[in-house]
Parts: structure tokens; C-alpha cells; sequence
């Protein structure tokens, strides 16, 4: 099966042909400024490859409403919202079109053919700006009542914080930042943990919150949800040294609450910026075989 993806972002789209066994003719274009530009960039990319697909297959921000045929919730790319857009992708295509949120479609990679794979009960945790992830109950995407299974970020962790402000390394920086008095985007998160490493005493405060509140989020997550692993997605899971960390905090946690049953299986996504693609492409094969 030749599947076209998507993946829908803030400041660029991304897309690949996925032939069954892996993702060729990738590439990506800046995301547009308005639905009509979106479509016809969409149509370039389609013509240009001039291949034979069974269908178009999309990772997409927001609550991905199947049922309805729409994209609720907010996003970074506020026209592809509230209208019937699986409609109108299949006419612009002239295919079946699959839609998925994009941390779900990220998960679904990891548990596919991922770091998860043969796993049944999975969260998936995706660190990046914000956070985001996906439920997997015996093996299939649990979106809960709402839609908003996986929404992690909403969990509420410090003071009225949620999990999103505190414990990303994005976060992380932007705080050093505020602490220094420096606009936001002057330290990343690469350059606050350097500096840290290199005893910079404030940089070593935000860093060790940075630990804390992400190691914080992942205990509440394992002991609501009890999955058989926890796989971390996003540009701070591929950082030497990150699981380490966490699994030291942990281990102290479940001391602190005598909780001696087991030791939560965290690690790292397989895929990182093909994740979103291939996932894509694995929704789409599921939802047809659904509608077989």
C-alpha cells in the first residue's frame, strides 16, 4: 500500500511517500498563511511526485474529531479548524483521506513498529514546546470521552502550573531567560544544560526543576494510567543522558511512597522526525481496514 503523509505544523509541513516498509521522497515546504495556499501546496507536492497512491494520510494539531470530519481545538494553524476538511482534502485528492492528531500519530510509530511494539498498554509522552501524548489500550488509541485522552499537558502540577510550563526544556530556557533578564529566545534548552554542566548555579536550578517536574509528570501519568511502558517522544528524548536521570528520580519516588511492585519502563521513541509521518500512513491503514 502507497500512502501519501502529511504532517501538519506550525512553520513547516512535512510529507513522505510510505511504501509498506519505510518513508521515501521526503521533504517539507513552509506552512502556508491561509487554507486556500495549504490546498494548492498540497496539490503541488501530489503532482509532483507523480506516483500512484491509495490514499493521503495526515498528522494534524488540534482534537481530530473522525466522526465529524473536523479538527477542534486550537492549534498553531488556525484555519485548518471547524469545517468539514476530510471532505475537502478527498476532493482536492480524489483519494480516502485519513486524519489523526499528531502526537497520536506519533505514538501510533512507536507502537507499531517502534520502541513500544507488541506493547498493549502504552502512554507515549511528547516533549516539546508544550506537552502532548497518546493512551494506548490494548494496543489501540484511547481518546477518551472528549477527545482529550493524552492531553497531558493539562495536568496541573505546581502552584496552579500545569505539566506544559513546567517541565519541557523549552520552558526550562525561557525561564533562565526570565531569571537573567534577557529576551526569551536568547538560552535554548541545549544552551541552558551546557551551561549547567559547566556550573553555571542558576542554569543548575533550572535544570534540576526541569528534571523534577518532568520526572513528576511521568509518576502521575504510570500510576493513573499503569501502562507497561512509557515512551518519550520529542527533541529533548534524544539528550545523553535524559532517561538516566529520570530513572534515578524515580526510583526515589517510589521509595518515598514505598512502592516496591515494580520499577516504570520509560524509554525513548524510535522515530524522531519521521514519527508523525509513519504514523500518519499507520492510521490510514487502520481506518480502511475499519471500513472494510
Amino acid at each position: 500500500m502507497t500512502i501519501l503523509a502529511f504532517d501538519f505544523g506550525g512553520s513547516a509541513v512535512k510529507y513522505g511517500v510510505w511504501n509498506g516498509k519505510e518513508m521515501t521522497d521526503k521533504g517539507k515546504f513552509t506552512t502556508p498563511k491561509t487554507w486556500e495556499e495549504m490546498k494548492a501546496s498540497l496539490l503541488a507536492v501530489f503532482v509532483g511526485l507523480a506516483q500512484e497512491f491509495e490514499g493521503v494520510a495526515f498528522s494534524a494539531p488540534g482534537v481530530v474529531d473522525v466522526e465529524k470530519q473536523m479538527i477542534n481545538g486550537i492549534s498553531a494553524i488556525p484555519y485548518i479548524h471547524r469545517f468539514n476538511i476530510f471532505k475537502e482534502l478527498e476532493e482536492l485528492f480524489n483519494l480516502p483521506v485519513a486524519i489523526e492528531n499528531d502526537a497520536n500519530c506519533a505514538g501510533m510509530a512507536e507502537i507499531y513498529e517502534g520502541a513500544a511494539k507488541g506493547k498493549k498498554e502504552v502512554a507515549f509522552v511528547v516533549v516539546g514546546t508544550g506537552i502532548g501524548g497518546a493512551i494506548f489500550h490494548n494496543g489501540q488509541i484511547a481518546k477518551g470521552a472528549h477527545l482529550y485522552g493524552g492531553e497531558f499537558g493539562l495536568m496541573y502540577l505546581s502552584e496552579g502550573e500545569t505539566f506544559s510550563k513546567l517541565g519541557t526544556a523549552v520552558q526550562m530556557a525561557w525561564r533562565y531567560c526570565e531569571r537573567k533578564g534577557v529576551e526569551k529566545e536568547t538560552f535554548t534548552g541545549e544552551d541552558v544544560f551546557r551551561l549547567a554542566e559547566n556550573g553555571d548555579e542558576l542554569a543548575k536550578e533550572e535544570v534540576n526543576l526541569f528534571y523534577e517536574y518532568l520526572t513528576q509528570g511521568l509518576f502521575s501519568i504510570q500510576f493513573s494510567l499503569d501502562p507497561e511502558m512509557i515512551v518519550l517522544g520529542g527533541g529533548v528524548s534524544a539528550k545523553e543522558g535524559l532517561l538516566d536521570e529520570i530513572n534515578r528520580r524515580m526510583k526515589e519516588k517510589l521509595a518515598h511512597f514505598e512502592l516496591n511492585d515494580f520499577i516504570p519502563q520509560i524509554v525513548t521513541c524510535k522515530y524522531e522526525n519521521d514519527a508523525n509521518l509513519i504514523g500518519a500512513a499507520a492510521n490510514f491503514i487502520t481506518s480502511q481496514k475499519n471500513n472494510e
